[in-house]
């Protein structure tokens, strides 16, 4: 198993490349889409570099859950209800959803994500191996 900050190094790494942002500016807080300006289209390269890097495989749907996302069951007026919350918290535990929970707009939550949610996904990943 990496250490932790092998794995940063590595999620760093495939995060500059798939982004084309410098070094400095991937840091455990940033958020890849509000900060490193990340659009849906970067995260299927971002995937595959991870999944390379790692020598991992990262199914469809595991780092945003669409599903769940799309659900109305779970999903009323464009807000993740307290069933959505909770089933976005088992499905996603590598993810700090404490800012997410306080206004729980669908669209905010691929706003959120950060690097070391990023990093703590890889690690849960490899831990399942």
């Amino acid at each position: 198993m990496p250490s932790n900050e092998e794995v940063f190094a590595k999620v760093q790494e495939a995060l500059v490349d798939a982004l084309g942002v410098d070094e400095e500016d991937v840091t455990p807080e940033a958020t890849l889409q509000g900060d490193l300006d990340a659009e849906s289209i970067d995260f299927l390269d971002i995937v595959f570099r991870l999944e390379k890097a790692f020598d991992i495989k990262i199914e469809r749907g595991e780092l945003f859950p669409q599903d769940i996302l799309e659900n109305t069951d779970y999903v009323q007026d464009g807000k993740v209800n307290a069933e959505g919350i909770a089933k976005l918290k088992e499905r996603m535990p590598f993810a700090n959803l404490d800012e997410f929970e306080k206004s729980p707009v669908v669209t905010n939550l691929s706003q959120q994500l950060t690097v070391q949610d990023m990093c703590n996904f890889v690690e849960h990943k490899i831990a399942q191996k």
